[in-house]
């Protein structure tokens, strides 16, 4: 219920105060497992995905925004999980898993951190090892005008100033019996930034 009552207040204030513009929503499934991933330059980023995708979005969020009770309760009730970068972790990566064997939707952002400059980083592997692994449909999303410097003030002649875009499912082929091949992961990580990077050029 927070979930689609935020979702729903943030979408108003979105699209008056920047007028919000979401493309290419019929290219996410509308059952069944999906990963979407985007770019990541600010922390209102997950706000206007979430906002933008037609379906209810679980994240993955760093485990720093789960320091204490009220942020953990909030941020739960928002559907958003911990996970602790730098190192191997196994209850985020069964969560991960758990949301994509029933169906629903795991957003993250394979840069693993937010970028500075807003120019799109190195991808991690998460997104599609678990895409392989699964055999998951991987969204590619842009996100562009979260970054501060591009918010300033209201926008000009009702241009949209947020705008979030995406691209059509990338589909991995699904990995037989045994460990996920890691040439295999890098060559879909590669992929899955490339076609974030086309995005957000014609956002």
């Amino acid at each position: 219920m927070l979930y689609y009552l935020a979702k729903s207040l943030m979408k108003v204030y979105l699209s008056i105060v920047f007028g919000f513009k979401i493309t290419g929503k019929e290219n996410v499934p509308e059952d069944g497992p999906v990963i979407v991933v985007a770019n990541h330059a600010s922390a209102f980023d997950p706000i206007a995905l979430g906002c933008a995708c037609p379906r209810q979005i679980n994240f993955m969020a760093k485990a720093e925004l789960f320091d204490s009770p009220i942020s953990t309760s909030f941020l739960r009730r928002l559907h958003a999980f911990p996970v602790r970068r730098g190192r191997v972790d196994r209850e985020a990566y069964r969560q991960s898993m758990d949301i994509l064997k029933a169906g629903e939707v795991l957003g993250m952002f394979p840069e693993g951190t937010r970028s500075a400059t807003g120019e799109l980083q190195g991808a991690h592997p998460g997104a599609a090892r678990f895409a392989i692994q699964t055999g998951t449909p991987v969204v590619p999303a842009a996100i562009v005008g979260t970054i501060s410097k591009h918010r300033k003030g209201m926008r000009r002649f009702r241009e949209p100033l947020v705008r979030v875009v995406f691209g059509e499912p990338i589909w991995p082929k699904a990995a037989g019996p045994g460990k996920v091949v890691r040439e295999e992961t890098e060559k879909l990580a590669e992929e899955i930034m490339q076609s974030i990077s086309q995005l957000m050029i014609t956002a």
